[in-house]
């Protein structure tokens, strides 16, 4: 076990201090940086230089839920402060998103509307569709006072897997009695078309390495679209960017780590130095906002220069691709949402595509052309095989594109652009310990001397956005008491 290198006394007076240095800028990182800066302390918020540089869109996730109905996307932009002048950006929109299957395109978003969606398609029957529906409204509401009320992370503190329940318990059901946790039966007994769209949803939403995502997650992922879905419909600054304007905004700091670097420290305090430079930038604590393994991956495997253990982080990992295609507005098919999940399919060979996900954003670039950004999780996916893999997956969903907008022809263009290698929502997804993750509290603390936290995204994965909210806002408090 390779411990973090302790650097001479003598480079001590050149270092650079804060509070608490956030190695990455995802959106669980951004929000822990700014909670903490809030509570008064001096925040670092290290990125990659390739993700300083990625079009706005490519920074956003998929779907924004949770703007109404106390959920728990506004609730985060409240605790953040974020100016109601930047809030009344988000507009609340009826349509969630779409699953497109073919033959099947069904719109999801209100409950009613989606339950009539499901009949009109042939996915249920009148009286089972209002059921699922009504049975999935209160699994995820039941979820949701759960997430509320819930510490949601611990720090160094033995966890008992059990969530305390709020005042008066769980939420009632339709019924008058209490609703259960969880995925109601009339989902997890579909089947056919229904179970498709259903599985489809759960790829798309969560960010979960594979699909062992808890049963109450699940509830919350399939729940969350029923409220409906929110959108910017002006240009950038969009979410991620509002999030980077409050660290900005109160005691924190951001800076580009350009090229490689390693972590340090110096008279107990961690950091990194940056390699190029030679500059070192220390904090009384270090957390790491980006997935471990990705770090981990920086490092290579060069034997003078080994990663430190906090890096380690044994299981399998999948990979999120990420792409940008840009079309014409005028090729968009009539009813197209902006927001699209296209199921996984089969081919004759035995072969399996990927449930791939689609977001149109209006290009900044080029008034009359939209951006489409597409995404699509490669399991067990490895180093040694990962541009194979893009390249292929790439090719897939562009044919997959033409044929949801047939008089494309040559107009649909594939964008390229630099991959962040380690500070990215998407890229290397990790897997979740089996005791790790909702329902049960994930653990910060990576190491005491020096002290190293991790926003554990993986053991939150299961609850996508929310996860990614949650995390970085108790990840952030937590940390914060612990400066104090």
């Amino acid at each position: 076990m390779v411990e973090i290198p302790t650097l001479d006394p003598s480079e001590a007076p050149r270092a650079r201090r804060w509070d608490a240095l956030v190695l990455g800028s995802g959106l669980a990182a951004l929000v822990a940086a700014a909670r903490i800066s809030a509570a008064g302390q001096r925040v670092l918020v290290v990125e990659e230089e390739a993700r300083a540089t990625l079009p706005p869109a490519l920074k956003e996730p998929f779907f924004l839920g949770g703007l109404r109905d106390q959920g728990l996307l506004d609730a985060t932009l409240r605790a953040l402060t974020v100016p109601l002048i930047d809030r009344r950006r988000i507009g609340n929109e009826r349509l969630a998103y779409q699953v497109l299957a073919d033959p099947i395109r069904v719109d999801i978003g209100q409950p009613l509307d989606t339950a009539d969606e499901f009949v009109a398609w042939g996915l249920a029957k009148p009286d089972d569709a209002q059921q699922l529906i009504r049975r999935l409204v209160e699994a995820a509401e039941a979820e949701r006072a759960l997430l509320y009320e819930a510490p949601f992370v611990r720090i160094g503190r033995r966890a008992s897997g059990a969530v305390t329940l709020p005042p008066g318990g769980l939420p009632q059901s339709a019924e008058g009695g209490r609703a259960r946790r969880g995925l109601p039966a009339e989902v997890t007994g579909a089947t056919g078309p229904l179970a498709r769209v259903i599985a489809a949803q759960i790829r798309a939403l969560s960010n979960a390495a594979d699909d062992a995502v808890a049963p109450e997650a699940r509830a919350r992922l399939l729940g969350l679209g029923l409220a409906g879905g929110a959108g910017f419909a002006d240009d950038p600054p969009w979410l991620v960017d509002l999030f980077r304007k409050r660290v900005t905004s109160l005691y924190g700091d951001m800076r580009i780590a350009p090229g490689e670097f390693e972590l340090v420290q110096v008279a107990g305090q961690p950091g990194i130095r940056v390699s190029r430079t030679g500059e070192i930038w220390l904090g009384r604590c270090l957390v790491l906002g980006a997935a471990s393994t990705a770090l981990r991956d920086t490092y290579g495997d060069a034997p003078l220069r080994p990663a430190p253990s906090v890096l380690d982080r044994p299981g399998p990992r999948a990979y999120r691709g990420v792409f940008l295609f840009r079309v014409p507005t005028r090729v968009l098919p009539e009813g197209m949402g902006a927001r699209v999940i296209l199921p996984g399919t089969e081919g004759p060979d035995g072969t399996t595509t990927p449930t791939a996900s689609v977001t149109a954003f209006p290009c900044q670039t080029r008034p009359s052309h939209v951006d489409l950004v597409a995404r699509a999780v490669l399991p067990a996916a490895t180093p040694a095989d990962l541009e194979a893999r893009l390249s292929s997956l790439r090719s897939d969903i562009a044919d997959r594109l033409r044929s949801l907008m047939p008089f494309c022809g040559d107009d649909l263009v594939s964008i390229d652009y630099e991959r962040p290698e380690w500070d990215s929502d998407d890229g290397w997804l990790e897997s979740a310990s089996p005791d790790r993750g909702w329902p049960a509290d994930i653990d910060l603390r990576r190491s005491t001397r020096p002290t190293v936290y991790c926003l554990d995204r993986a053991a939150a994965g299961g609850l996508g956005l929310e996860g990614d909210l949650l995390l970085g806002w108790r990840g952030g408090d937590a940390i914060a008491a612990e400066l104090a």
